[in-house]
C-alpha cells in the first residue's frame, strides 16, 4: 500500500517507516520546509508542508490508501501559557488539516491511523483501564479528547479510523530509555515521588507490530490502547533497570515536591500515572513479543 505519514522522522516515525517498507509498502513523508532528511531508506519519498496551514501538501494525501498521523511537538518540558498553546495547536490544527483534505481531495484513502496517548484517560490511582473508560479531565486528558475528536471527523467520509493512544514506548535509541538512562549509569537513577504511580509502556518493535497487525486487521477502529498487557509501578521499572545494569542506585527516591518545583503542572506526568490494559488487541489474540518489562529490558539493555 501507499501510507502517507507525517510525524515520519520522529523516534516511532522512523522505526515504523523501517518496518513499513520491509513489509513491501510504498511511504510518503511530510516533512517541515527545507527539513529534509538524510539516510532515507529506499522506497520513502517526502514532500514539504506546513500542517498549520492550508497548502499543496494536502492535494497529495489523495494518492494514498493509508494516512498515518503522528505529528505533535514534546510535552517534556515545563509548561506555561505559550507551551501549552504549542501542544495543543501541534497536535488539533494538524489533524484538522488532513481531515480538511480528506474532505477535499476525496482520494481513495480507507484508512486513517491517528497518534494519541494514554494520558486521555487522566488520572486513576489502581483502577484498570481499557478502550471503553472515559477521558479525564486535566490538560493532557483534553488535548488527547479533541485530538481524537478531530480523527474521528474523518469516519464521516466512511473512513475506518483508529485512535493510537500510546504508552510509554521503549526504545534502544529513544524514548523514555534515552532519557533515564544516562543517570542509572552514573548511579543516579531511582523512583519518583511515593513510586506507586502506574506507568503503561510498551516496546518499540511491539508499537511497530501493532501497526502492522492493525493494518492487516480492517474490523478493528476506534481506539486501541498501544501498551505492554503488564504496566509496572515506578518502582519496579526503576528497579528492573537497574538490576539489568547491575548499577546500584546512591539516590533515595526523589521527593515529589522537587519535581513539582522544577518543573510545575508537568510534574503530574511523572508523579501521576494510568493503569492501562490493552484490552482491544489483547481481545483479537495480539501476540505480544515483549509482554513483561524484564523481558523488553533485557533486549534493549
Amino acid at each position: 500500500m501507499k501510507i502517507f505519514l507525517t510525524g515520519g522522522t520522529g523516534f516511532i516515525g522512523k522505526k515504523l517507516r523501517q518496518v513499513f517498507v520491509e513489509e513491501g509498502h510504498k511511504v510518503t513523508l511530510l516533512i517541515r520546509p527545507g527539513e529534509f532528511p538524510s539516510n532515507l531508506e529506499e522506497g520513502v519519498s517526502c514532500i514539504e508542508g506546513n500542517t498549520y496551514e492550508s497548502g499543496p501538501w494536502q492535494a497529495n494525501i489523495s494518492e494514498h490508501e493509508v494516512i498515518i498521523n503522528l505529528a505533535g511537538t514534546s510535552i517534556f518540558r515545563r509548561w506555561n501559557k505559550k507551551i501549552k498553546e504549542e501542544i495543543y495547536k501541534s497536535r488539533i490544527v494538524t489533524t484538522r488539516r488532513i481531515v480538511e483534505a480528506l474532505y477535499k481531495q476525496k482520494g481513495k484513502a480507507a484508512h486513517f491511523f491517528s497518534a494519541s496517548g494514554v494520558g486521555y484517560y487522566g488520572f486513576h490511582g489502581d483502577e484498570y483501564l481499557d478502550e471503553t473508560s472515559p477521558p479525564g479531565n486535566n490538560f493532557l486528558a483534553r488535548v488527547a479528547s479533541d485530538w481524537e475528536a478531530e480523527a474521528l471527523k474523518a469516519a464521516k467520509l466512511g473512513m475506518r479510523v483508529v485512535l493510537c493512544r500510546f504508552g510509554i514506548v521503549l526504545g534502544e535509541k529513544g524514548g523514555a530509555l534515552a532519557h533515564l538512562l544516562p543517570l542509572f549509569r552514573l548511579h543516579l537513577g531511582s523512583s519518583w515521588g511515593s513510586g506507586e504511580q502506574w506507568l503503561s509502556w510498551i516496546h518499540e518493535d511491539d508499537v511497530c507490530r501493532t501497526c502492522v497487525f492493525l493494518l492487516n486487521h480492517k474490523e478493528i477502529e476506534g481506539p486501541v490502547n498501544f501498551t505492554a498487557p503488564h504496566p509496572v509501578h515506578n518502582t519496579e521499572m526503576a528497579e528492573g533497570i537497574e538490576n539489568i545494569l547491575q548499577k546500584r542506585q546512591i539516590l533515595p527516591a526523589i521527593p515529589a515536591f522537587i519535581f513539582k518545583l522544577i518543573l510545575g503542572e508537568f510534574s503530574t506526568v511523572f508523579l501521576k500515572g494510568q493503569r492501562v490494559i490493552p484490552q482491544k488487541l489483547l481481545s483479537h489474540d495480539f501476540e505480544f513479543q515483549f509482554p513483561t518489562l524484564e523481558k523488553a529490558l533485557r533486549n534493549l539493555l
